[in-house]
């Protein structure tokens, strides 16, 4: 591609990476995520349909973007989304295709998802233990999440799959042991993700945070781990057990962040388009595009608004300030 047509924002990084919300609905209502009784969700209308998302995918394609993540809410409770990934993976410019899903509806739709072309899949498991899986996601579901898994991990060109796990002082300390054994027993890479103040009962406190250092050291207190090269742009730290059984994963917004090398930009289930995670602001893409613009027109929009693109989150900083949409209202 041509260097001139690649994104770059104010501060010379360059934008290679989308995360794309189907939807703002979910199945699950995690503690950290949403209230118990859900949250007012968007009309049909307002969502862009699947032949929009594909439109404004090719337009950030064809300014260099390479990875594509499709997210949520939980983006399988989108009717037909099977026909959405295969529309998308139509583009052979898209070298990693991946998707976010907490993998309830996993098992009756691998299949699908890997004929259509999917590249990759995370699944979200906060515990491994089924009360405790309730207690945190309100939802009895683990035996079907884990069922899930296993129908993904039985396609070996999905690889790798990892799991997520949210990590939560006084909750996750108890999970610790068991997720290791699950890395070291299984093919799939699990990662522990900070807790973020993107709740939408505003209960984050610092206080809340495990922070990936502490979680580390409990690991390492058991099992000698070796950290692995980290990629440009990766968000997570790996480790590899010493004795070569599996790896682990540390996402560390809040006590680590990584920022300085960030390429990722975010489009929510309405087409507003989000240069960080905590943006305040929000450029919309949908009205141009109903409103008939062009792809060059759809391309100024998006490089005025990455060249804006935030230095960092200043979580944890004075002054800072919770965006006013939730986790599951942004897509992960």
């Amino acid at each position: 591609m041509e260097t001139d047509r690649l994104l770059y924002d104010g501060h010379g990084r360059r934008v290679g990476d989308l995360r794309v919300s189907v939807t703002d609905r979910c199945n699950f209502r995690c503690q950290y995520c949403m209230p118990a009784d859900g949250l007012p969700w968007l009309e049909r209308e307002e969502l862009l349909s699947f032949e929009e998302i594909a439109r404004l995918v090719r337009v950030f394609v064809g300014l260099g973007i390479e990875d594509v993540r499709l997210t949520g809410g939980e983006p399988l409770v989108r009717r037909q989304f099977p026909r959405l990934v295969g529309m998308l993976a139509e583009d052979d410019r898209i070298r990693d295709l991946s998707l976010t899903t907490n993998g309830y509806l996993l098992e009756r739709q691998a299949g699908a998802l890997v004929e259509a072309g999917i590249h990759r899949v995370n699944v979200s498991i906060d515990s491994l233990q089924r009360d405790r899986f309730f207690q945190l996601t309100r939802r009895d579901a683990l035996p079907q999440v884990l069922r899930g898994l296993e129908a993904i991990a039985a396609h070996p060109r999905i690889r790798p799959i990892k799991v997520n796990a949210v990590a939560m002082r006084d909750f996750t300390e108890d999970e610790v042991e068991r997720f290791c054994e699950f890395a070291r027993s299984t093919d799939f890479q699990v990662r522990f993700i900070e807790f973020m103040p993107l709740d939408a009962d505003r209960a984050w406190t610092p206080d809340a945070v495990l922070a990936g250092e502490e979680l580390r050291g409990m690991i390492e207190a058991i099992h000698p781990l070796e950290e692995l090269p980290r990629e440009p742009s990766a968000t997570a730290r790996v480790f590899r057990f010493a004795d070569g059984r599996g790896e682990i994963g540390f996402v560390n917004p809040v006590s680590e962040p990584f920022c300085a090398d960030c390429n990722r930009l975010r489009l929510t289930a309405e087409g507003k388009l989000r240069t960080c995670l905590f943006s305040l602001h929000e450029t919309d893409l949908r009205q141009p595009l109903r409103d008939g613009a062009g792809d060059a027109e759809l391309e100024s929009i998006i490089r005025d608004a990455v060249w804006r693109k935030e230095l960092k989150h200043r979580v944890n900083e004075p002054g800072f300030r919770q965006p006013p949409r939730t986790m599951s209202a942004i897509g992960g």
